[in-house]
């Protein structure tokens, strides 16, 4: 008989899985890896047929053969961060003052140690080549597909994409868009700032990675926890950090890491992961 490969240790916040991680708990000494190369990507985005566009900015760090990512607010990451990083040990990175590094350390880290694959809980789900709106609504499908709810049901969405906005209402679900920037949906929708002030009119969130980098995500994952709500991840921000929140408020993952969709016009692969539920199901 074949024994089953275990599944990676999970943790029950953020904050305890950096400090594992960094004193070495969960992989080989991180004091002995050495990010290769730093970068960030920035882009502007207005598909064609919509009305809106947006802004993307993205610190990423190589460890070996595994890249990991944070987004950040535009023009908001330090010029000194990517050369900072370079070269840098990943122990020391997990203890950076800046956030967003600390992040794509800790997700290069754990990408580099424990990958998308059906060994860790993994299911690859592929998209297909299309245009830069039809790769987003492919992505948005995978997302939303991980959402177990009735019609009628309401959605806090955290960090506003317009197509999964345009998914859910398909799918006959209600929402609450989020984010901080505020503004207004591509259907004229007021954006909420307060997530947590929104979360207990919602059934389930539906939440971005991003909120690792900017602080929000545990306050969320708390509140799903406490009420027994669903909170799906979409996750090119620490798409290797959210599975391991997996049974601890997070009840799914659609995890992408570097390169997005955004990037290419080819076919890509989204990884998704879901907590095993009562009598062993997913």
């Amino acid at each position: 008989m074949t024994s089953a490969t275990p599944a990676p240790a999970r943790v029950t916040a953020y904050d305890a899985l950096l400090a594992r991680a960094r004193a070495g708990e969960l992989g080989p000494d991180p004091a002995a890896r050495r990010i290769s190369v730093a970068f960030t990507t920035r882009q502007a985005v207005r598909h064609d047929g919509r009305g809106g566009g947006y802004r993307n900015e993205v610190l990423s760090l190589r460890l070996a053969e595994a890249v990991g990512s944070c987004a950040v607010e535009p023009g908001t990451l330090p010029d000194g961060a990517v050369e900072d990083c370079a070269g840098a040990d990943v122990a020391r990175l997990l203890g950076h003052p800046l956030p967003a590094v600390r992040v794509a350390a800790l997700d290069a880290y754990l990408m580099h140690t424990t990958p998308h694959v059906p060994a860790n809980g993994a299911l690859a789900v592929p998209l297909p080549a299309g245009t830069s709106l039809e790769k987003s609504r492919a992505r948005a499908r995978a997302v939303v597909e991980l959402l177990d709810l009735p019609p009628g049901a309401t959605v806090l969405v955290v960090g506003v994409v317009n197509s999964l906005l345009e998914e859910l209402r398909s799918q006959g679900l209600g929402y609450v868009p989020c984010d901080l920037k505020g503004g207004l949906t591509e259907w004229g929708e007021t954006v909420v700032t307060d997530a947590l002030g929104a979360a207990g009119r919602c059934d389930a969130l539906l939440v971005s990675g991003m909120t690792l980098g900017n602080g929000t995500f545990e306050p969320l994952r708390e509140h799903a926890l406490r009420r027994g709500k669903q909170l799906v991840v979409f996750a090119q921000t620490g798409s290797a950090v959210l599975p391991r929140l997996l049974g601890h408020g997070v009840s799914a993952v659609c995890a992408e890491p570097y390169p997005f969709f955004w990037l290419d016009g080819g076919p890509g692969t989204v990884h998704r992961y879901r907590a095993v539920r009562p009598g062993g199901a997913r």
